[in-house]
């Protein structure tokens, strides 16, 4: 039987590598893209027969879909896209908020899930079947201060998974999404050294959710917005 080929974004950063560990724990073939190849050699230490490093801006289609042609043409199909590129900026009240924070977080955490979308999609349609895992925020679900564009970012990555859900689930396509509350980042711990870690979500645990919603046993979930809140 062929491993499936899995696409992971933000595949560099420390819940990209807990997913790429656990998509390649099952035997998958991986395709690891970010925007940075020296990060993702630092990362993986390289390209193998069952992994693939790709360079590419999510925020260009064009890089996106000559990304995304090659992984096609090295795996010979696309079964899984983990939408995991995205980040978080705390913010100022809505009304001082500027443009350029603005097109920032939207930018990071919606529009590259429309790149990517945009580039995988027609493929598994193609096939007939294919898993899509988006990573939402617990926090989108209502309003903060200070928070706005954030909020509103991450709250349109969960409408978004809905309504390419209620779009794909009649082709043999699943499409959900997490909602991760703070995760334990080396980043995380020197931001909030008060805080108590033991609480947050584990990259790994956050990870085995996602592997899961991309898995076959996951086949009758559609839309869903899973909370994964750790001991929080």
């Amino acid at each position: 039987m062929t491993p499936e080929a899995v696409l992971i974004t933000g595949a560099s950063g420390n819940l990209g590598r807990a997913v790429a560990a656990a998509f390649a724990a099952r035997g998958a073939n991986l395709a690891l893209l970010d925007r940075n190849r020296a990060h993702l050699d630092a990362a993986f230490g390289g390209e193998s027969d069952r992994r693939m490093l790709i360079a590419a801006d999510l925020l260009d289609a064009g890089e996106v879909e000559a990304a995304v042609a090659s992984v096609a043409a090295r795996f010979g199909r696309i079964d899984a896209l983990a939408n995991i590129a995205g980040g978080f900026r705390m913010g100022t009240p809505v009304h001082a908020t500027s443009d350029a924070d603005w097109n920032f977080l939207f930018d990071l955490n919606a529009r590259t899930v429309l790149h990517a979308a945009r580039a995988v999609v027609p493929r598994m349609l193609a096939a007939g079947r294919g898993r899509i895992v988006n990573v939402g925020a617990f926090a989108a679900q209502k309003g903060a201060a200070d928070m706005g564009a954030y909020v509103a970012a991450k709250s349109a990555v969960i409408r978004l998974t809905e309504t390419m859900a209620a779009e794909l689930r009649d082709k043999g396509i699943n499409v959900n999404c997490v909602l991760p509350t703070i995760i334990d980042t080396p980043e995380n711990r020197k931001a909030m050294p008060d805080a108590d870690p033991a609480r947050w979500v584990a990259p790994a645990d956050l990870a085995n959710v996602i592997a899961f919603l991309a898995s076959d046993a996951a086949r009758a979930v559609h839309g869903a917005a899973v909370p994964v809140t750790g001991l929080s």
